[in-house]
C-alpha cells in the first residue's frame, strides 16, 4: 500500500506513513464507503477547524454538507455526536483511554454493534488526525498475500520439510509427451533433480504455494518454457535449475530465496528481466552466463558476493545498485556497465526521476 500523500511504501498492518506521518484509510466490514467518509470528514475538518466542534448545529450542519449522500453513515454519525461521543474523546487527555471509553460507550450504552462502533471510531479518529488501527478493518487481498510472504520468508526449513512430498522424474514422465501447460498438485515440496530436465513441449508451468525447493537442472533445456511463477513459499533454487530454458523471459525470484546458485539461468538467451528479491545474498558462477537479452538487473544491498563470471556473456546488461555497495564495488572491478542509486531511495522508482 502507498501513501496517498508522498507515495512511500506503508508496510502491511500499519495505517501510517513511515516517511510523513500520513494516516490511511480503513474499510469497515459493513461499510464499504468508509475511506471516502474518511477523507470527506478530514476534509471538512481541516477547513474549519476553528469552529468544526464549537457548536453542535454547525457541525451536523458541516456533516450533512460533506457527506450527505451516504445517508445510513451520515444518520449514524450524528446520532453518536449527539450521544456526545466526540465530545468525550476530545475532552479525555489520553487518546487511548479516549477510544476505549467512546467504543464502550457506543457499545454498552447506546447498543450500538460493533461493526458500527468500529466504523464511528474510524471516522471520528481519522477526521482529528489520531492514529486507531480497527480490528474489524477489511484486509485486502494483496495485503493477505503480501502477509503469508512475510510469514513465508520468516519460516525456517528443514530437510526434513524440503523431502517430505517430493515430485520425482517418474511423477514428472507422464508429461512429456503430452504436457504442454503442467500444474504440479498442491501438497509438493521439492521438484526433485533433473525432473523436467529436456522438456522440449513444455510451455508453462504452474508450482504449489506448498514448495520449498526446486532441485539441480529441474527444467533444465526446457526450451519452448515461457513462464513459471515462483510461488513465495520457496526457498532453495539448485545449481542450472533452468538452464538453456530459450524462450523463458520473465522470472521473479520470491522473498526468501539466499542465493543464486551457479548456472541457474545460464544461456536462457530471451531472458529480459529478473526481480531479485533482498533476501539474496550470493550469485555464483555462470549464473547467467549467456543471457544475452538481459538488459537491466536491479541488484539489493543483501548481496556480498557475485562470482567473478556470473554474467559472462551478457552483452547488454547494466547493473543497478546502491553506491558504495559490494555489488557496485564488483562492476568498478570487473568493467560491468552499472547505474548507482544513493542508499535509501528506490532502486526502481528511482528511474523515472532520472529520465
Amino acid at each position: 500500500m502507498q501513501c496517498e500523500n508522498c507515495h512511500a511504501e506503508i508496510e502491511d498492518g500499519s495505517i501510517v506513513c513511515p516517511k510523513c506521518g500520513t494516516l490511511g484509510t480503513q474499510e469497515i466490514q459493513g461499510f464499504e464507503n468508509t475511506p471516502t467518509i474518511q477523507k470527506s470528514l478530514r476534509s471538512m475538518f481541516t477547513e474549519h477547524r476553528k469552529n468544526a466542534l464549537a457548536d453542535r448545529g454547525r457541525f451536523i450542519a458541516l456533516l450533512y454538507d460533506y457527506i450527505s449522500e451516504y445517508d445510513k453513515e451520515l444518520k449514524l454519525l450524528v446520532n453518536m455526536f449527539n450521544a456526545d461521543v466526540l465530545k468525550n474523546m476530545v475532552t479525555e487527555s489520553n487518546r487511548e483511554i479516549a477510544i476505549t471509553k467512546a467504543k464502550h460507550q457506543m457499545v454498552s450504552e447506546v447498543f450500538l454493534s460493533e461493526g458500527a462502533a468500529e466504523f464511528v471510531l474510524v471516522c471520528y479518529t481519522y477526521m482529528l488526525g489520531w492514529t486507531y488501527e480497527s480490528p474489524m478493518r477489511v484486509i485486502t487481498d494483496k495485503e493477505k498475500e503480501e502477509k503469508e510472504k512475510k510469514a513465508a520468508a520468516t519460516r525456517k526449513i528443514t530437510a526434513l520439510d524440503v523431502e517430505m512430498n517430493a515430485f520425482t522424474p517418474i511423477d514428472a514422465a507422464k508429461y512429456r509427451l503430452l504436457g504442454r501447460n503442467i500444474v504440479v498438485p498442491d501438497g509438493v515440496t521439492k521438484i526433485d533433480n533433473f525432473c523436467f530436465d529436456g522438456f522440449g513441449n513444455l510451455r508453462t508451468v504452474i508450482l504449489p504455494n506448498s514448495l520449498l525447493a526446486i532441485g539441480n537442472y529441474a527444467f533444465s533445456e526446457c526450451k519452448r518454457l515461457r513462464e513459471v511463477k515462483l510461488p513465495f513459499s520457496l526457498r532453495m533454487i539448485g545449481q542450472g535449475a533452468f538452464t538453456q530454458c530459450n524462450k523463458l523471459g520473465f522470472i521473479k525470484l520470491p522473498e526468501g530465496i539466499p542465493e543464486i546458485a551457479d548456472s541457474t539461468f545460464s544461456f536462457c538467451s530471451s531472458l529480459e528481466t529478473v526481480e531479485v528479491p533482498s533476501t539474496v545474498s550470493s550469485i555464483g558462477a555462470e549464473a547467467f552466463l549467456g543471457c544475452e537479452r538481459l538488459r537491466k538487473l536491479f541488484l539489493p544491498d543483501s548481496v556480498k558476493f557475485i562470482d567473478n563470471n556470473a554474467f559472462s556473456y551478457c552483452s547488454q546488461l547494466v547493473i543497478r545498485c546502491y553506491e558504495n555497495s559490494y555489488v557496485h564495488k564488483y562492476c568498478l572491478a570487473t568493467g560491468l556497465p552499472v547505474e548507482t542509486v544513493e542508499k535509501g531511495k528506490d532502486l526502481k522508482n528511482n528511474i523515472a526521476e532520472e529520465g
